[in-house]
């Protein structure tokens, strides 16, 4: 399996099945997997605590969910997840795509590429970063539980490394 695919297994494996995101053309690489399986709910939000809030929704009635973003994004998703996952015990699995390292030629992308980990440790949130595909579902299988287990989110950066080098 790619790393796509595997992304996808986890998520079918943890029953989470309503996929909340921005679209990135390199998370595409997932939400076509995700979308093409009849499992899924995909909803495409316009920013990204719109997805966290679809999310949260969700599980408010009983459904797992995750959301999908850039780095970038995630500077939007702030009050929605300081002020609604973390004090209600959310567990959403976020999934973020790391752009502002090697290769980015979007210097607007920068910042918060650099920031996004430091603002999940600033707020106790636990993350995980994927360079590549070698132990992936293991580490994935336990992150989520983690999530769950904990109910908290938690993030998974996944680098340009990762997905192809893909950055546009």
């Amino acid at each position: 399996m790619n790393w796509a695919e595997i992304i996808v297994q986890a998520l079918k494996d943890w029953d989470t099945s309503l996929i909340a995101y921005v679209p990135d053309i390199s998370i595409d690489q997932v939400t076509r997997l995700i979308d093409d399986d009849p499992f899924f709910h995909l909803v495409s939000a316009t920013r990204e605590e719109e997805a966290i809030g679809i999310a949260v929704g969700a599980y408010a009635v009983g459904r797992n969910a995750a959301v999908f973003m850039q780095s970038s994004g995630f500077g939007n998703t702030l009050n929605a997840v300081a002020s609604l996952c973390i004090p209600y015990r959310t567990p959403i699995p976020m999934f973020i795509n790391m752009r502002g390292g090697p290769g980015e030629f979007n210097i607007a992308q920068v910042a918060m590429g650099r920031t996004t980990k430091p603002i999940l440790d600033l707020l106790g949130l636990v993350h995980f970063t994927f360079d590549d595909d070698h132990r992936m579902g293991e580490i994935l299988d336990g992150a989520l539980k983690l999530c769950h287990a904990g109910r908290q989110p938690v993030a998974l950066c996944l680098t340009r490394m990762l997905h192809g080098g893909k950055v546009a």
